[in-house]
């Protein structure tokens, strides 16, 4: 049987992966690594290490919810219907982040490297479409919605096709991956891909050379995709959760303890010389993010599956939050990093603490309320008054009613 009513752990989940990146971002001026747009004098080799662990599998598990989200979405709506819907939750977020909401974080990249100009000066360069970090184009964080708006659009028809009843001997088929573990099939291409393209095309989120991490993140939405559409996949990893808590709890020991020790393959100390071992050691990473994200969607149906007064107005501040949180830790860390005589773990709880209040507040005073805002931010239009919302949805046949409410 089909699920056709949004299941509440799946909204538990993406609000906590959108938290989650609120620590991540916020950590990034204060990590002992380079790349980042604004940075700390002083960095910390630890909390890096926090940052490795939370990048191995946060976005794998946004990417997952994400394939749930686009069943969802499909549900009652044509292949062209469901590309105009993506491209109005996505596309016009995407083109509104890149020309007003990422700009800023460039300039205040630009001063810390010795810019002297007014915003006003530096804003006209946007539109001369350089690439970052050459020119001042880019979409910076919010290249998570160029890659799954490309992804719906490129698969709504088979995402159509599957929902539909065409594909009930497939569904039937799938239903097989419930039994025992088999579920944990669906690891293996994003493991196999992952293993043999990530050495020669390394992250860069820039898409056109992102061919590894393009088809890998990828396979992470089709994963929740599929799961979701056959139930019994999601029952499975329910019951199974605790089996792939232990897959990506002893491969992350593994792989940390490699490291740790500089036992890898690019390593003096690496004592194997074979090219299998050092694909071995690859493989290890997908197998932690695998491992840890299903583990905390089984753990999630277990435990999230309820519903809270407080979930409907989390769940439409998500990705508002997510589109504007970025630009807010880059502004307050510019100048957060100048202070003196402050340690690093004062920075990063301030830098925390400072985001989530001025961020919330952006969105619950400037987004939320108004119908252009919410447009722009990829929101649903405001709903009606409840009680007259309610008695509206009362007087539809069940399958109107789904569709009223827009699940």
């Amino acid at each position: 049987m089909e699920t056709t009513q949004r299941q509440t752990y799946l909204d538990w989940l993406r609000i906590l992966s959108i938290l989650g990146v609120l620590f991540f971002h916020s950590a990034m001026p204060f990590v002992a690594e380079d790349g980042w747009h604004i940075k700390n004098h002083e960095t910390s080799n630890l909390m890096m290490e926090s940052n490795h662990f939370l990048h191995l599998f946060r976005m794998p598990l946004l990417f997952f919810i994400s394939g749930t989200v686009s069943y969802y979405m499909m549900q009652r709506r044509s292949t062209l219907s469901f590309i105009g819907l993506r491209f109005r939750r996505l596309f016009i977020p995407l083109l509104v982040g890149m020309f007003v909401i990422v700009p800023p974080q460039i300039y205040m990249e630009r001063l810390a490297n010795g810019y002297k100009g007014s915003f006003l000066d530096f804003y006209p360069s946007t539109f001369s479409f350089q690439p970052y970090p050459k020119g001042n184009f880019s979409w910076h964080h919010l290249w998570f919605i160029a890659y799954l708006f490309i992804y719906d659009l490129i698969f709504a028809p088979l995402f159509a096709w599957m929902i539909s009843p065409k594909s009930n001997g497939f569904k039937q088929k799938l239903a097989i991956l419930a039994n025992g573990k088999w579920v944990y099939l669906v690891m293996l291409p994003g493991i196999l891909w992952f293993t043999f393209t990530s050495w020669d095309l390394p992250e860069t989120n820039d898409l056109i050379h992102d061919g590894s991490y393009f088809v890998y993140w990828l396979l992470f939405l089709l994963a929740g995709f599929i799961c979701i559409l056959q139930p019994k996949l999601m029952d499975s990893l329910e019951r199974n959760r605790r089996f792939a808590l232990t897959i990506g709890f002893i491969s992350l020991m593994i792989w940390e303890v490699m490291r740790w020790n500089s036992i890898e393959p690019w390593q003096t100390a690496w004592p194997f010389k074979s090219i299998a071992f050092s694909y071995a050691f690859t493989a290890l990473r997908p197998i932690i993010a695998w491992g840890w994200v299903l583990a905390l969607v089984g753990y999630g149906k277990h435990y999230f599956n309820r519903s809270h007064k407080v979930l409907g107005y989390l769940n439409q501040a998500v990705y508002p939050f997510y589109i504007l949180h970025q630009t807010v830790i880059v502004l307050i860390a510019y100048y957060i990093v100048q202070t003196q005589n402050e340690s690093i773990l004062s920075k990063y709880i301030y830098t925390v603490g400072i985001t989530l209040f001025v961020t919330v507040l952006i969105y619950h005073l400037l987004v939320r309320p108004y119908a252009l805002t919410r447009f722009l931010f990829g929101m649903k239009p405001k709903e009606k008054p409840a009680s007259q919302s309610s008695a509206t949805v009362s007087e539809l046949q069940p399958e109107a009613a789904l569709s009223a409410l827009n699940l």
